[in-house]
């Protein structure tokens, strides 16, 4: 029991080193974010770190399913594309709040969302729980991308 729960926190651990990495490139990302002109639905600056979260623990679980059901080597393919994604995802914060590219975040967060599907595609063939765990986070960066193509056409100035 104790080596399970020890394991699952490992996961959620490694995993929010991407949610840390992103943040620590982002330092000036709430003031470049309240400055942007945003479509009435984005969201206000404040439900990102929550939101991520929880998807970063989603993630972290359906991740540890997959590895503690097969390890790295029974499911190579599946957990390289989930820390492809996990980069992926790191990049984006670097590439808007840092690069303040429109295009360049564009292009990211597409192949992110990309490799996300991917991953949870790989995810559920193997563990439908550990798939079904990516849902939220598909629908997020989903959500993401067209969010990020909506700012960079209301700020061709600024990104």
């Amino acid at each position: 029991m104790m080596d399970t729960v020890l394991s699952l926190a490992a996961w959620i651990v490694g995993t929010s080193l991407a949610a840390i990495s992103g943040a620590v490139t982002a330092k000036t990302a709430a003031r470049f974010y309240g400055a942007l002109e945003r479509p009435p639905w984005a969201p206000p600056a404040w439900l990102f770190g929550p939101a991520w979260t929880v998807l970063y623990v989603l993630m972290a679980v359906a991740a540890w399913r997959i590895w503690r059901e097969f390890g790295f080597d029974g499911a190579r393919n599946e957990l390289i594309l989930y820390f492809v994604q996990l980069a992926l995802n790191a990049a984006w914060s670097w590439c808007f709040f840092v690069k303040q590219s429109g295009l360049l975040s564009t292009v990211e967060v597409s192949f992110m969302l990309t490799a996300v599907i991917s991953t949870m595609a790989a995810f559920w063939l193997r563990d439908p729980v550990a798939g079904m765990l990516f849902i939220p986070y598909v629908m997020w960066v989903s959500f993401a991308t067209a969010l990020t193509v909506s700012v960079w056409r209301r700020n061709p100035t600024m990104l």
